[in-house]
């Protein structure tokens, strides 16, 4: 049986952020092609058959992103975004975590399946300027494609559009056994997708830019490079695709609709590939595809697209011929019973600009919204109670946990999203199900990944508890935060502003 190739976005048109007042076109930027920068592999500090050591450092530099004077950015091990991280399934990670910069921070491992809330890494684990703090965890879960960024609220937007975000790479031997290109940086390629806006000598202003419905820039931003090309040796690429802009949504296609094929989404490898020649991606998901470049002359250039501007030309070269075709069926994924007895947890996501709230409030570092015991199955249902004619899709995430979409409306989820995901795309008047169990203890936070509104308080936090062994948590509060802030910057707390603080003020409360 033929599987079919779709044609379409699946997220509601009206809701795209094309329509939003604030909306900033992509721009080709008057600057040479380059090509793409591949993030190198972190390399390890230490690494046994059953340990790797790291030290992650997060640090101020300065990258050469237009022609002319270098634009100050930050990054984890290098000067903008991160060195790749490799983790393998079964291994004890020790990771070392630097603060190089001036102010505080925090190492969030996105999609990682480890207890809260200091090792996850929010925002009550900060490590100070020049504090070095250290974290151990098993990696069990499979194979995927995370990404570790800052999260120290309410300033994760600055933080993440300063640079602070990379890839992390979870492998296992499941995986290895399945016909991907894996060969990282010439065949197996990352791809961050981000934008941002440059103001005079190159340099970004995020106060200049902000805007609380999420900040946005005309140029396209790949790996840190601007108008990136890459030059292609294989017949088959597979890109790991991040969209790890602050609101930025992506409407991806190639040149001439060439198909590629979805095998794996925010949790790892689906259990069906799934064919595409469109492919939108929401705040913060994760795209794994599969390029077969076999119907292309080697001198022939396809361009990766969003919407009508172009990201990444891919220069043909020759190449071996590949000729591989995917199993219908990849992988075999736990799909747990929902516990007997547990209500459907129901959740809200209201609001645009500063009135952003969750079930019809602001986050509260030191308030518990919700509570699940470790190892329970429970239901969520996800309602986004904009209006289906004016308001916008929020990507939900959920911090210490992969969970399964089960419905849209009561409907069956999109094709792609049949394996496990940490963010979803809510449109519109729509509720999404989805089926959630948490399998370390801790505190964690759920929000939309529009970072501006994660940041303007449409955010709330979980306690997973096990009820043989309960713990306590010392959880950051507001007054230590801004004062922290305030010192590291030289000035009264009075006088501190941090950008989500607006939500906060217009609508009259505290974080």
């Amino acid at each position: 049986m033929t599987k079919p190739i779709y044609t379409d976005y699946f997220f509601d048109e009206p809701a795209y952020n094309t329509h939003d007042g604030g909306y900033v076109p992509l721009e080709v930027a008057d600057a040479p092609e380059m090509a793409l920068r591949i993030p190198p592999l972190l390399k390890p500090d230490k690494e046994t058959a059953t340990d790797t050591y790291y030290t992650v450092e997060a640090q101020a530099g300065e990258t050469q992103l237009l022609p002319g004077k270098k634009t100050k950015t930050w990054g984890y091990n290098t000067t903008l975004l991160s060195q790749t991280l490799v983790f393998a399934k079964g291994k004890t990670m020790h990771i070392d975590l630097k603060n190089s910069l001036k102010e505080l921070t925090t190492f969030h491992w996105h999609g990682l399946n480890v207890p809260g809330p200091y090792t996850d890494g929010g925002c009550h684990a900060p490590v100070y300027p020049g504090e070095t703090k250290h974290i151990d965890f098993t990696v069990d879960q499979p194979a995927a494609t995370l990404w570790l960024h800052a999260h120290p609220c309410p300033s994760t937007a600055e933080q993440v559009w300063h640079g602070l975000a990379g890839m992390v790479l979870v492998t296992d031997d499941q995986e290895a056994k399945l016909p991907f290109p894996r060969n990282y940086g010439v065949d197996d390629i990352p791809l961050v997708l981000q934008d941002r806006r440059f103001h005079e000598d190159n340099q970004w202003d995020y106060n200049q830019d902000y805007d609380p419905d999420g900040v946005q820039g005309p140029t396209a931003m790949i790996n840190g490079t601007i108008n990136p090309y890459f030059d292609v040796t294989t017949q088959r690429l597979r890109l790991r695709i991040l969209d790890g802009a602050n609101r930025r949504e992506w409407r991806l296609h190639f040149s001439n609709d060439l198909p590629f094929t979805q095998v794996a989404s925010d949790g790892g490898v689906m259990p069906e590939p799934v064919k595409f020649t469109h492919l939108m991606l929401t705040c913060a998901e994760r795209a794994e595809i599969i390029v077969d470049f076999g119907s292309v002359k080697p001198g022939e250039t396809v361009t990766l697209y969003s919407d009508d501007t172009p990201l990444v030309k891919f220069r043909i070269h020759d190449y071996q011929r590949e000729d591989v075709t995917l199993p219908d069926h990849l992988v075999d994924i736990p799909d747990p019973e929902v516990t007997p007895n547990t209500p459907v947890r129901k959740v809200v996501m209201d609001g645009m600009d500063e009135y952003v709230m969750i079930d019809g409030k602001k986050f509260n570092m030191q308030r518990i919204d919700a509570r699940q015991q470790v190892g329970n199955v429970e239901l969520w249902d996800i309602k986004n109670n904009n209006k289906t004619d004016s308001g916008m899709v929020h990507p939900f995430h959920m911090h210490g946990t992969q969970f399964l979409v089960v419905s849209r409306n009561g409907k069956a989820p999109y094709p792609n999203e049949r394996g496990y995901k940490d963010t979803v795309g809510v449109n519109p008047g729509e509720t999404v199900r989805i089926k959630v169990r948490f399998e370390k203890p801790g505190v964690f936070m759920y929000h939309c990944h529009i970072i501006e509104h994660e940041d303007g308080g449409m955010m709330a936090q979980i306690e997973a508890y096990d009820p043989a062994h309960p713990k306590t948590y010392k959880l950051m509060d507001m007054d230590t935060l801004m004062n922290a802030f305030a010192k590291e910057r030289g000035i009264d707390v009075k006088d501190l502003h941090l950008a989500g603080m607006s939500s906060y003020d217009k609508m009259g409360m505290k974080m």
